[in-house]
């Protein structure tokens, strides 16, 4: 039998993965950097000025008061995560 090449191929073990995206917090952060990488801007007026609703876990623009969830318009959007 043949190995199989994907399930030998180098990449992030299950160490690496829990080491990186082990807890709410950290998968929390990679989302954020991956959806804003040059952090927080609003879709309505372009501002980066912002907080955090911790409620809700919602992003609120100081300027215009857009909110956004961090999952909305990605793949994670119909879960119930964050």
């Amino acid at each position: 039998m043949s190995i199989n090449k994907v399930q030998q191929q180098k990449g992030f073990s299950m160490f690496d993965l829990i080491e990186h995206y082990g807890t709410e917090d950290q998968c929390e952060a990679a989302l954020f950097k991956w959806r804003w990488p040059q952090g927080f801007v609003c879709k309505e007026c372009q501002s980066t000025d912002y907080c955090r609703l911790n409620k809700r876990k919602l992003y609120q623009c100081n300027k215009c008061r857009h909110q956004v969830s961090l999952i909305s318009n990605t793949l994670f959007s119909s879960t119930n995560s964050l």
